[in-house]
């Protein structure tokens, strides 16, 4: 027997846990949950989160121009679900910190007038809420079990914490206000996959490879070790022993230094200009001559 769409969506938000609570309750939330297991877990009753996502969605298509619409999110796993409830519904996404004076502050580069708002958790996004009550924006709130309702017009009940949970109630509202518009139908089925509204770690959104920025250049070549092939002599130094006793220029022959080398075993260099005569050696048997 085939499901219908109200039971499709509730399994949909079972799988991702949209009915998991925390184990604190706020009083105005009491009315929105079914029992407490034995952990002290609450559970959301999700009857009321599919009534309240239809509601929602009402409000969204009842907004004449969709740019009047403001979906903003500071939570991280709300982030990329926002950007895309924005992208096809047509609404404007704030993702990420909110700017104090955004809504009030009509100096402010980034100032924004909306008619409606839509928030992930009145907790981390508490100061754009507060700002719509000064500007009387109706507020549109995805509520857990401990989250505060002052100043939040309509709450939708349920897990806002979890990001598969924030994905699915996205994206269940964003196919609802198509559903209403009339872009989606029955004979005309959304093909947008719950999966893009999930939230992903930085590293999944790496692409194969980029790691290995250096991979493909040559690798700079090995030094020699200790004791092995001689290395290449710098300038000044001493011939290393590792070279052939032919390698080593002979100062009888080539009659000069070079500059800076250390003169033959031999005798003095002819025509040595940097270096001294050496004083003649005295005659076995001599004096010292002093």
């Amino acid at each position: 027997m085939a499901l219908s769409q109200k039971e499709a969506d509730i399994q949909l938000m079972l799988a991702a846990q949209c009915h998991l609570g925390t184990k604190n309750c706020d009083f105005q939330m009491e009315r929105y949950t079914y029992r407490r297991r034995s952990d002290g877990i609450y559970v959301i009753n999700l009857e009321k989160t599919w009534q309240k996502l239809q509601l929602a969605a009402r409000i969204i298509v009842a907004t004449e121009n969709p740019q009047d619409i403001v979906v903003q999110s500071q939570r991280p796993y709300g982030q990329r679900a926002v950007l895309k409830f924005a992208q096809y519904t047509g609404a404007k996404a704030l993702a990420g910190r909110h700017t104090p004076g955004t809504f009030t502050n009509q100096i402010q580069k980034e100032f924004e007038e909306p008619r409606l708002l839509i928030l992930t958790d009145p907790r981390t996004d508490h100061q754009p809420i507060k700002e719509a009550a000064y500007m009387n924006i109706p507020t549109i709130a995805f509520c857990d079990t401990d989250s505060s309702l002052p100043f939040v017009d309509v709450a939708i009940p349920a897990n806002n914490k979890g990001k598969h949970s924030v994905g699915v109630l996205y994206w269940l509202l964003a196919r609802m206000v198509l559903q209403m518009r009339g872009q989606v139908s029955p004979q005309n089925p959304w093909d947008i996959v719950v999966d893009l509204f999930f939230y992903r770690e930085p590293e999944e959104t790496k692409e194969p490879g980029e790691d290995e920025e250096f991979g493909d250049q040559a690798a700079p070549a090995a030094l020699p070790a200790p004791g092995g092939g001689a290395a290449e002599p710098e300038w000044g130094d001493a011939p290393s022993s590792g070279f052939p006793a032919a390698a080593a220029p002979d100062a009888a022959k080539t009659g000069g230094d070079e500059w800076g080398e250390t003169p033959a075993a031999g005798g003095p260099a002819a025509g040595s200009e940097w270096e001294a005569a050496p004083a003649p050696t005295p005659a076995p048997g001599a004096g010292a001559g002093y």
